[in-house]
């Protein structure tokens, strides 16, 4: 809660979850233009986390702290949060394996509600135009939807779902970055990513009113 100096009168802020993962920093740079879209929106700020990768090798582990970018998220990020953004690259038409785990890990916060009710997106990155991008969003959703959260997609009145000739979902905001990574974010894209962040901001001061 902060105060409106200029009549005195309380009005509500809002703390946003920007959680993903990124390997070649495609899926890190979508989730830095939804976290501007976000505190675009008077009264929301955005927080920035990532998660640590995972490995079939025993012996292979990550530093606490990464080496560059935002610091690694801990699961009381997720119950301090009014809204969470969630993007992980395409991994043959699933969320990468660092997600997973560490979604798979939050059984304290589904069972003592800590998300319920909260508004939440998702997006994601391929290295190809037909690499599974919707199918990505929709496996991150499926556990959302277990911890109740409220799912907001980008409605067609943005004319960039249209006219986009790379990236761009329904169901979230996509990126195509060829296989090689080169692509850089697209007109379009970079639209739909600040769209969407500034949705799930006003719909999380929405919900905190």
């Amino acid at each position: 809660m902060s105060t409106n100096f200029m009549n005195n009168t309380p009005t509500k802020s809002v703390d946003i979850l920007v959680l993903y993962y990124s390997r070649n920093g495609a899926t890190r740079h979508l989730a830095e233009l939804i976290a501007e879209g976000i505190e675009s929106v008077p009264g929301a700020s955005a927080r920035l986390r990532t998660v640590p990768a995972v490995s079939a090798v025993c012996e292979a582990s990550e530093s606490d702290i990464p080496d560059s970018g935002p610091p690694y998220v801990e699961n009381k990020d997720l119950e301090q949060c009014a809204g969470l953004a969630l993007g992980s690259p395409t991994r043959f038409g699933n969320m990468a394996s660092a997600m997973k785990y560490f979604l798979d890990n939050t059984t304290q916060q589904w069972l003592s509600g800590a998300l319920a009710g909260k508004p939440a997106c998702v997006f994601t990155s391929t290295g190809s135009m037909h690499g599974g991008q919707e199918s990505t969003l929709l496996s991150m959703m499926i556990p959302l939807f277990h911890h109740g959260m409220v799912m907001l997609g980008l409605p067609y009145s943005h004319p960039e779902l249209m006219n986009t000739q790379t990236g761009g979902s329904p169901y979230g905001v996509t990126h195509f970055a060829k296989a090689d990574g080169s692509a850089p974010i697209s007109a379009d894209e970079r639209k739909l990513a600040i769209a969407q962040g500034q949705r799930l901001a006003q719909v999380a001061l929405k919900l905190a009113q």
